[in-house]
């Protein structure tokens, strides 16, 4: 819900499911134009960033969408410095030029789309002037991005956390969609769709049940058929599956009002992670009851009546699923120390004690991995003909795989999608959200955005664990313009106090020229008096319950003025 969930509910609603690249990454070096939108692969992904540097060598024009420079957009042909928040109408100026200007796959979107024609009269009737200075992109900007991906044969569309975590996040994400239906640049060779997911196995876990309106396969637990599938499997009565529950910040606020008084919590860290933490950590206090399970004790942690150690990485044995859909297996390389169990353990160690054991009576990860191919044979993540064999000979598999015989599905779409009439679904995405985002004003003059460095990870438990690590950034950060530093009076590299409406931090300021004159960047992977999501609202995406974690109004001050004599 804080990372994947507006991608994920985009992708399902356009194309009638989610995977997180419709193509594998070896088409990326070849194709003629890339969008990224909200993503800075440079220091966030590194791993797969040599397939944009073979790209770019290749001849690829690059687009990158972001309010800040960064690794990632001096790496491209053009860089659009949005005004944080804007990105739907971004799109929608993108979309009124191929348009207009007829760089549209007429073929493609009369054969295989719905929508379309609600979209373009939309787009059609904006002012192109009106879009550039919502969003703070020229117009010829706008214009160049256009026509460049417009009239290129071959082009590919990513997206992440910039775009996807505001409180229209999914839409904003289809109207991106939007861009690759009219070009006719999806199911096609070297053109797609990717989301560019931050962690090893967010892709798996989406897929198998880990929101709660899922089931294994990417069924839904609201579907009878789906719910009598997965009964069967299991061994239990369809009365017994629970109904849709709510989502990550929903269960802090039921929390909060008694409804929920136990929590299970299996290497999560909500005090740090989540929007409008004080309030977070004041509700998860009132829980009767709270169990962590981690390798570290964490913030949250630090709150429990029990914390159970589970296992490592080089621990863990299983299959792990990455971001093109490509589900390999992982070997354990060390053997488990002292009293630590494996997740999967512990789980089944909890369902005997609470007298299920005869459902989790599991003896290794291979044989869950059994059941799961069983639970998703049919589903729209197919894992049937996946085998540990097979990973071990092959390497990697993507899905859907539905049979032993089948090499696995490298590029979707090529010919229909996933919806019943075998088209894509259009949507008119508005340029005024329908959750309204916080705006500058008086009190609060400046946008601030947030996201991650190359040093730390996430919430920071492992990483600020590191001594090497933390060496290259041991304390919190904001950038800021020099000349809007010297607005509010911060000298560069001071502590600097900034408020929202929720609370307020102190990190260390950083002057630089290349952030916009209205906004603030800060990394989101310290806690406590440097946790930015002190500052970040409840409001949520009303379609994927997304937090706006880019988009804050906020103020700062230096802590101590500086006088001249």
């Amino acid at each position: 819900r804080l990372c994947m969930s507006a991608a994920a509910s985009a992708a399902s609603q356009t194309f009638g499911m989610d995977r997180g690249l419709t193509n594998s990454l070896s088409e990326v070096p070849f194709t003629k134009c890339i969008i990224l939108a909200g993503t800075n692969i440079a220091e966030c992904q590194p791993t797969i960033m040599p397939y944009f540097e073979k790209a770019k060598q290749n001849g690829a024009y690059i687009i990158a969408v972001d309010p800040r420079e960064t690794a990632t957009t001096k790496m491209a042909d053009l860089h659009l410095k949005v005004k944080p928040g804007m990105d739907a109408a971004l799109a929608n100026g993108l979309l009124k030029v191929i348009i207009e200007e007829d760089f549209t796959d007429e073929a493609f979107i009369r054969e295989r789309a719905n929508g379309y024609n609600e979209v373009k009269e939309y787009v059609t009737s904006l002012k192109l002037e009106e879009i550039a200075e919502m969003t703070g992109v020229p117009s010829d900007q706008i214009q160049k991005a256009a026509a460049m991906f417009g009239k290129e044969e071959s082009g590919m569309i990513f997206t992440a956390r910039g775009v996807e975590q505001q409180t229209d996040g999914s839409a904003t994400v289809r109207n991106f969609l939007n861009i690759l239906i009219v070009t006719g640049k999806i199911g096609k060779v070297n053109s797609g769709y990717g989301a560019i997911t931050g962690q090893g196995n967010g892709q798996g876990a989406r897929e198998h049940g880990q929101k709660a309106d899922q089931l294994p396969g990417y069924r839904m637990i609201e579907n009878e058929e789906h719910r009598l599938h997965i009964a069967r499997i299991w061994g239990i009565d369809e009365a017994d599956l629970p109904r849709k529950g709510v989502s990550a910040y929903e269960m802090i606020e039921k929390i909060n009002e008694g409804e929920i008084t136990g929590m299970f919590l299996m290497c999560s860290n909500p005090i740090v992670s989540n929007p409008n933490a004080n309030f977070v950590k004041k509700a998860l206090k009132k829980l009767k009851f709270l169990v962590a399970v981690d390798m570290f004790v964490s913030e949250t942690a630090r709150l429990a009546d029990l914390i159970l150690p589970t296992s490592s990485y080089l621990e863990d044995e299983g299959t792990m699923t990455n971001l093109e859909g490509r589900v390999t297996l992982r070997e354990a390389s060390f053997s488990l120390p002292g009293e630590v169990k494996h997740d999967w353990q512990i789980i089944c160690d909890i369902a005997k004690a609470l007298g299920k054991g005869e459902h989790f009576s599991f003896q290794s990860a291979k044989e869950i991995f059994e059941e799961l191919r069983v639970a998703s044979r049919g589903g729209t993540a197919d894992y049937y003909g996946i085998t540990y064999d097979r990973l071990r000979k092959e390497g990697g598999i993507l899905w859907p795989c539905p049979s032993i015989d089948h090499k696995g599905t490298k590029r979707l779409f090529e010919t229909s999608f996933a919806h019943q009439d075998g088209k894509a679904a259009m949507v008119v995405v508005n340029n005024v959200p329908l959750v309204p985002k916080e705006q500058p004003c008086t009190d609060f003059p400046l946008y601030l955005t947030t996201g991650r460095i190359m040093s730390h990870y996430l919430t920071g438990v492992q990483t600020r664990k590191s001594s090497s690590l933390s060496a290259r950034n041991f304390e919190s950060f904001m950038e800021i313009h020099p000349e809007t530093a010297k607005k509010y009076h911060i000298p560069d590299n001071t502590l600097v106090k900034i408020e929202s409406r929720r609370g307020s931090i102190v990190v260390r300021s950083k002057w630089s020229a290349t952030i916009r004159h209205d906004t603030i960047f800060v990394p989101f992977h310290w806690a406590d008096s440097q946790n930015v999501n002190h500052l970040v609202s409840q409001d949520l995406d009303p379609t994927c319950k997304m937090p706006g974690f880019k988009v804050s109004a906020v103020k700062v001050h230096p802590i101590v003025e500086l006088t001249s004599n």
